[in-house]
């Protein structure tokens, strides 16, 4: 299963829907999609769609998918990323009037860059190649998602110690 979320942001992005919905439709994908379309009003003839689902159910969904296919908000690319998933991140673009600016890209890009933990793609061909090469693809890729609380932690408890 794959799934799909764009978020709950008031900017529809038909784009990304678009394009999976294309996949399905080509046999690209041969899976089963659910996708959580947020405020976006593309009625998908392959996928199944909710508008919004509560936090349990994404997870579930999260947790079930093969590959989670996200929009660039932080906070849905980490979830799968927090079980060791690979996410392929659509960043919302502001020419297409799906966001203010370009943050999610730039955003990103620069995770993709630093961390090598997500698949950043910008067109309908990428998509397809990421999601037809996707087990190639993250092979290479850093599973964990990392979290500097425990640096944190040990650099207060040094300065701490210091103090004392």
């Amino acid at each position: 299963m794959i799934f799909v979320t764009v978020g709950t942001h008031e900017q529809s992005f038909d784009r990304l829907l678009k394009w999976v919905d294309e996949l399905v439709e080509k046999k690209v994908i041969k899976e089963k999609v659910i996708i959580q379309k947020g405020y976006t009003d593309f009625e998908s003839k392959n996928c199944k769609t909710y508008k919004l689902i509560g936090y349990e159910e994404m997870q579930k969904y999260v947790s079930d998918a093969r590959i989670v296919i996200s929009h660039g908000g932080p906070a849905s690319f980490i979830a799968p990323l927090s079980i060791g998933k690979i996410p392929i991140v659509v960043p919302r673009k502001k020419e297409f009037n799906e966001h203010v600016n370009d943050h999610q890209l730039d955003f990103a890009k620069q995770v993709e860059k630093r961390m090598n933990n997500i698949i950043v793609v910008e067109t309908k061909k990428q998509l397809e190649n990421a999601i037809t090469n996707y087990n190639n693809i993250t092979k290479k890729m850093d599973k964990l998602c990392c979290s500097n609380n425990d640096k944190f932690n040990e650099n207060l408890m040094k300065e701490i110690e210091n103090i004392m």
